[in-house]
């Protein structure tokens, strides 16, 4: 990899492509045999990246010669080569320029008719390069494996296109699948698509923020007593080394730690936890090391909030400054030099309940596919020149941040990151999130009696992680001279296999037709919040989108009858619920059925009669 970037990165500034492609090809070769002069040119180039060399570098594998190479070097897996189209947006949206995509399916078009699946994937690339062409190997492997349609997004990248434009064009798409109820895509349409999202690297962080977005937009509160439908979360989640977190930090927080320590979780993140013990003893060899299972004992933390440990740091700092009657007359110096004494004695080192570690980030500094300067110059073009977002609470932005509300919603979720990632820490620190918010919820349920008293809770129906031992970041894109990767990408195959027999059999078809009815006659959601806003940005802002050109999609032909069937049917279901009776007979959902529970209980207290009606 130190050679390939060395010889395109030399060669990048000839003007003429073919001569630029075949110079990449000689240069690479030169520096496989002086390797010395590899390092020292990719550690010239690190030290003053720009968006031109991350994207030479990530791009290089649909070149002419390389992609001959591992097309030769790959299996025949479909017999019907990826199809470039075009989704367009949801009446809703902001946006009017349709999404790129391409599609991935092993048959004729004809043939989608008959499929009521969909595989949606986001792929990665740092959020500046790479396309779906540039995961052929995985997306092929998929569709041949499956036999499903795998639909591959190929979002407009950063810094031309800044956050959060990704993130929405992705929502768009969820959003039209539904909304058309797949027939955007070749689908009969007769029922609501069953979708499972995937993404690697950037591209797993715009498939996390669109569930996150998904489950903030749906209200379950007065919009579900009406009748009125959200959007439906993914069956299911694929991560593949995600990145998750935008905040490029030294030190893992108690709480972090104890996620990774979890004793369900130990064998998984056994390497992990070794790797951040090596940091510290490593300086000191004549230290004893503890035992495996001494370093791998898990010490729960109590839950306290960040705002009260601040609280409670404040209330001390004053508490000390009262004692020590600072600033007023009658303080004395042999009373201030007591209490600087006390507190030298009490600021002495205590017995913390997870050791001192560096985040993984840090660990593989040295990393040869992802450096922290790569990491340093993505955030800076993703985020872009004109926002400030904040790191510390946007979870759109940085998902390890999602409330614990909305992770308990989450679908089932399989993670495949290598020990060795960079990322490795954003990969088990949100599997412990979900993991623990999953617990919870069905604690809560369980007392509430939605579970029976004899069900346990199996974080496998919620969770489940693999790492790969030994292996770095990117591992899927190397499949050619990492043959161990095709295991890896039909151990995926089987996950999204998986997820569909467990979720059998599907929903009811007409769960979701008034968002394809709304999609067609154009009236928008006004219940929901159909796009990430930043904070500084106003509605107005949202009017005049990020795109540097827009067109608007015609409806013609069929489009045009399933506009008017459409709106024929939206006057049928205003008219049906018109006359729907509000009574208890039909609930929607468990949430449904513990709002009534809870309001039956507190309604004596909130003055609310068994009718319905509120007294004064």
């Amino acid at each position: 990899m130190t050679a390939l970037d060395a010889g395109f990165w030399t060669a990048m500034k000839i003007r003429r492509k073919w001569l630029r492609d075949l110079a990449s090809v000689i240069f690479t070769v030169h520096y496989l045999i002086a390797a010395e002069q590899a390092d020292e040119k990719v550690r010239k180039v690190r030290g003053m990246l720009t968006v031109d060399h991350l994207r030479i570098s990530w791009n290089k594998g649909t070149t002419p010669y390389l992609s001959l190479l591992t097309s030769l070097m790959r299996p025949k897996l479909t017999r019907y080569p990826p199809r470039a189209i075009r989704i367009p947006r949801p009446a809703e949206s902001s946006y009017k320029e349709p999404v790129n995509a391409w599609l991935y399916f092993d048959g004729p078009l004809s043939a989608l008719k008959n499929h009521t699946k969909i595989v949606l994937d986001i792929p990665g690339g740092g959020y500046v390069a790479m396309t779906p062409r540039h995961h052929d190997d995985k997306l092929l492997t998929w569709a041949g494996k499956t036999a499903l349609p795998v639909l591959s997004l190929d979002y407009k990248k950063a810094p031309e296109y800044p956050y959060p434009y990704a993130l929405n064009e992705s929502y768009d798409v969820y959003h039209t699948l539904i909304a058309t109820q797949g027939r955007c895509l070749g689908l009969a349409g007769n029922s609501s698509p069953r979708i499972i999202l995937t993404g690697d690297s950037a591209g797993g962080n715009l498939a996390t923020g669109v569930i996150l977005m998904i489950l903030q937009s749906a209200n379950y509160g007065s919009q579900r007593w009406l009748g009125q439908q959200t959007l439906p979360v993914p069956e299911g989640l694929i991560l593949i080394y995600p990145g998750l977190d935008m905040n490029i930090g030294n030190w893992m927080t108690d709480e972090q730690m104890s996620l990774i320590q979890d004793h369900r979780t130990r064998k998984v993140n056994k390497n992990v936890l070794r790797r951040k013990s090596q940091d510290y003893y490593q300086l000191t060899p004549d230290t004893p090391h503890p035992s495996d299972g001494e370093e791998e004992t898990f010490h729960p933390l109590k839950p306290t909030s960040e705002a009260a440990t601040i609280a409670a740091s404040g209330a001390a700092t004053t508490d000390h400054a009262k004692k020590a009657n600072i600033g007023e007359p009658g303080s004395t110096p042999t009373s201030t030099v007591a209490l600087r004494t006390a507190g030298l004695a009490s600021s002495k080192p205590k017995t913390m309940k997870t050791r001192l570690a560096m985040s993984s980030m840090i660990s593989y500094f040295n990393d040869r596919i992802l450096t922290p300067e790569m990491m340093r110059a993505m955030i800076i073009l993703y985020i872009g020149p004109h926002n400030r977002p904040d790191f510390s609470t946007d979870f759109l932005l940085s998902p390890l941040l999602a409330p614990e509300a909305l992770l308990a919603k989450f679908p089932k979720t399989y993670f495949l990151t290598g020990e060795r990632d960079p990322l490795v820490d954003d990969t088990v620190i949100f599997a412990g999130r979900l993991r623990q918010a999953k617990y919870n919820d069905f604690v809560q349920k369980k007392e509430l009696g939605l579970f029976k008293a004899k069900e346990e809770f199996d974080e496998k129906d919620h969770v489940e992680v693999t790492l790969i031992p030994g292996i770095s970041h990117g591992f899927l894109q190397f499949v050619s001279v990492f043959p161990e990767g095709w295991k890896h990408l039909s151990r995926c195959a089987r996950w999204i296999e998986e997820i569909f027999d467990a979720n059998y059999p599907p929903e009811s078809p007409t769960t979701y037709r008034v968002g394809f009815s709304m999609f067609n006659s154009g009236e928008a959601l006004q219940h929901t919040r159909h796009h990430r806003r930043l904070p500084t940005e106003s509605s107005g802002d949202e009017d005049n989108p990020l795109e540097m050109s827009s067109s608007t999609v015609k409806e013609t032909g069929s489009a045009a009858r399933h506009s008017a069937r459409g709106r024929t049917k939206t006057a049928r279901m205003r008219r049906a619920s018109a006359r729907r009776s509000r009574s208890m007979v039909s609930l929607a959902s468990e949430e449904d059925l513990l709002g009534r529970r809870m309001k039956g209980l507190a309604g004596g207290l909130m003055g609310i009669s068994a009718d319905g009606t509120q007294t004064p």
